[in-house]
């Protein structure tokens, strides 16, 4: 998936889904205007089965209904997000969002709590649960259209059947086609039936398909968005991200090791006095300089945890505000 731009710092984070909702509704009119130019074409099909074909349409307006449902209810915890973001007090209490309610205050206080992830997966799954539904209204209407082909194919062999067994034999072959011809009528109102509601049933399976996919889109952007956002607020450790893991310096330790083996030599070659000193004084260099780089690892490790001890002082008083809020509310 492409990276989509970072918003400004005074963006909403959110953003919200009026764009999905308008594209829903012009194609719905598109829809529409096609019904009304295919006006003459479309009522005899539809009174071949009014009662098949009804309830497909009664289906297709429910599932219609349930479309712009899935995404209606997202303008809610948009707005709650948002107003969280913006320092402000949020007037709804969200829905779908009602588990990360801590780590959406958390956010705002610039903090991520641990198990964040585990809970925007939590969100994913109920915003797919939501469209199941949805999905089922799609997969019922093509089986509506199924059924009703089915229907008709039974009437038109059944209507065929007992017009071939009326058929006189050994009579005028005039009569006989005029006797056929008028038998056919049932046969062919049983194919009407069988392919109205097929027509009826796909068409609004289609129309369905793409209500879903723009509700889908919509709430794959609005999870994006949404772990974007609390996701941008996990912090590291500023020490250990600033500095690297402390090591002995190895020059140091060759420095003193070099001024052991001369004062080594000389002691064992029986030497002294200006070869010794000389000795001597390197080797106590090489220890304080050993000294000082063992006390500034130690500084760094104090800051370390110092930092560490900070930051959870800091997560600390972030979770009691939070409790101490949830009890006044």
């Amino acid at each position: 998936m492409a990276a989509r731009p970072a918003s400004s710092p005074d963006s909403p984070p959110l953003a919200k889904p009026g764009m999905t909702i308008v594209r829903m509704l012009v194609f719905l009119v598109l829809v529409g205007f096609l019904a009304f130019v295919l006006y003459r074409q479309i009522t005899p099909a539809f009174l071949a089965n009014p009662g098949l074909n009804g309830l497909i349409l009664g289906v297709l307006l429910i599932a219609v209904l349930l479309a712009f449902g899935q995404v209606t209810r997202l303008f809610r915890e948009t707005r709650y997000v948002n107003a969280l973001a913006a320092g402000e007090k949020p007037r709804d209490k969200p829905v779908l969002l009602a588990p990360l309610v801590p780590a959406l205050e958390a956010r705002r206080e610039g903090v991520t709590l641990t198990g964040t992830r585990a809970l925007l997966d939590t969100t994913a799954a109920r915003l797919d649960e939501g469209r199941e539904i949805l999905r089922y209204s799609a997969g019922i209407l093509i089986l509506l259209g199924l059924l009703g082909t089915f229907w008709g194919l039974i009437e038109t062999l059944s209507a065929v059947g007992s017009v071939i067994g009326g058929m006189r034999g050994g009579g005028d072959a005039a009569v006989m086609f005029d006797e056929l011809k008028s038998g056919l009528a049932v046969p062919l109102s049983g194919i009407g039936l069988a392919f109205s509601a097929s027509l009826f049933g796909l068409a609004s399976s289609l129309v369905i398909g793409f209500l879903d996919l723009q509700a889908g889109q919509a709430q794959a952007r609005f999870h994006n968005e949404l772990e974007d956002w609390l996701i941008s607020g996990e912090e590291q450790a500023p020490v250990s991200a600033a500095r690297p893991a402390p090591e002995h310096d190895p020059a140091v330790a060759r420095e003193l090791q070099a001024a052991v083996e001369r004062l080594s030599g000389v002691i064992a070659e029986g030497g002294g006095g200006r070869a010794a000193t000389q000795a001597m004084t390197n080797l106590a260099e090489g220890i304080q300089g050993l000294v000082q780089h063992m006390r500034a690892e130690q500084q760094m490790i104090r800051d370390w945890v110092e930092a560490q001890a900070a930051r959870e002082r800091e997560l600390k008083q972030v979770l009691d505000r939070l409790a101490a809020r949830e009890k006044a509310q």
